[in-house]
Formats: structure tokens, C-alpha cells, sequence
């Protein structure tokens, strides 16, 4: 396993949820990461925050990592769970709640729900 991949490997088993992502979740670097960031914000997720744009070996490494080509990518429970497109979907249906709550990770369920009645 190379240097990336360990280092990804050490950080999605250190922390319950993790969002790679371009820039920070308090400085998002673009749209899509920004997206991602603000929704787990708004549900007041605890997550790590790890900048790609940091780092070129974690930013292509964690492409190679997951076998999915874009950034930002999401992570629960050491479980490679998406990108932006995937997690407004989950976000929308509900399916990102009951992943949370499946999960054991804390998370505001009315935020969400409000987030479902803007968006429906």
C-alpha cells in the first residue's frame, strides 16, 4: 500500500466521519466541496476535514483509494459513501439520516428535515 493510501487508510479509521474535500468545511475551495461541507454543517455533523488541495499524493490518492474519480468524497465509519451528487440524493431522500442513524453518529434531524422541506 503506498504512502497515500496508508495515510488515508489511518485517517477514515481515526474518525466516525470524514469528508475529503478541496479547502476546509469553515473554507470550502469549491462548489461541490462546499455543498458536501454545508450540509453536514448545517446537521451539525462532527466530521474530519481533510484539504486535498494540501496535499497532491492524498488528492490523487484517495481517487485511487476509492476507485471514484472526483472530489469531494465522503466517509462514515470507514465506508467510502460518496460525492456531492450521491450525498444530495441521500440527503433528500432521507437515506443519509438513516445511514447516520444506522451508523451511531449524531446529527440534527430537524436540520435535515429542514433541509428536505427547502428543497422539496
Amino acid at each position: 500500500m503506498s504512502d497515500a493510501a496508508n495515510r488515508i487508510t489511518e485517517i477514515i479509521n481515526a474518525n466516525p466521519v470524514v469528508l475529503y474535500m478541496k479547502g476546509t468545511k469553515s473554507m470550502p475551495q469549491c462548489g461541490f466541496s462546499s455543498r458536501v461541507a454545508g450540509v453536514l454543517n448545517y446537521m451539525g455533523v462532527d466530521f474530519a476535514d481533510v484539504n486535498v488541495l494540501a496535499d497532491e499524493d492524498l488528492r490523487q490518492g484517495i481517487k485511487e483509494f476509492s476507485d471514484w474519480p472526483t472530489i469531494p468524497q465522503l466517509y462514515v465509519k470507514g465506508e467510502f459513501v460518496g460525492g456531492c451528487d450521491i450525498i444530495t440524493e441521500m440527503t433528500l431522500s432521507g437515506e443519509l439520516d438513516t445511514l447516520f442513524d444506522e451508523s451511531g453518529v449524531t446529527y440534527d434531524k430537524d436540520a435535515a428535515d429542514k433541509i428536505r422541506e427547502a428543497n422539496g
